[in-house]
């Protein structure tokens, strides 16, 4: 395997796109059309890469994702008016992290490496 690229299905992708464009900086790299809105939506940052789509053969699900990022204070920085669903903690297993929910319903973890924490 050399990637993993989320498709994370919603009902509207235009009320999506500022939580990943505008506050956590992915670019969109590409949509397709469907009827008179987005069906598809391509964005990446880095090596990252997020897909939101629509069509009748996929139906809406649960997805967690879980990003670790270098610093959380610059991501927690960047949301507006997040839904907290499990405040800031440190965990056992040496992560700064937070989780909140995006505004198609999506649970998106954010998580930095405490410092002197050893990788699993």
């Amino acid at each position: 395997m050399n990637k993993l690229t989320p498709i994370i299905v919603v009902d509207q992708i235009e009320p999506c796109l500022p939580f990943w464009t505008e506050q956590l900086g992915f670019e969109l790299t590409g949509t397709v059309p469907h009827e008179d809105a987005i069906g598809f939506a391509m964005m990446q940052k880095g090596a990252s890469s997020a897909n939101s789509g629509l069509g009748g053969e996929l139906t809406t699900g649960t997805m967690t994702l879980f990003i670790e990022v270098e610093d959380l204070d610059s991501v927690i920085d960047s949301l507006v008016d997040p839904e907290v669903v499990v405040p800031r903690r440190q965990t056992f297993y040496g992560m700064d992290e937070l989780f909140v929910r995006a505004p198609c319903g999506t649970l998106v973890g954010f998580a930095a490496r405490v410092e002197g924490a050893q990788e699993e």
